[in-house]
């Protein structure tokens, strides 16, 4: 099976924009690993008291 001209050049469009665009994704989004959401080895019930004191008592 022969690929046309069109396909062939839209190949080729698609691999020099990979070329010098890169990987513009990441593997990982920031959504998929725990950074940021909180979760910390060792904490202690004043620490989450601390956090959680609202804006007027700060």
């Amino acid at each position: 099976m022969t690929s046309s001209a069109p396909d062939r050049a839209e190949r080729e469009r698609r691999r020099r924009a990979a070329e010098r665009l890169g990987d513009l994704m990441p593997s990982t989004t920031s959504d998929e690993t725990d950074e940021g959401w909180g979760e910390r080895g060792t904490t202690s019930r004043d620490d989450e008291y601390l956090r959680d004191v609202p804006p007027h008592h700060g």
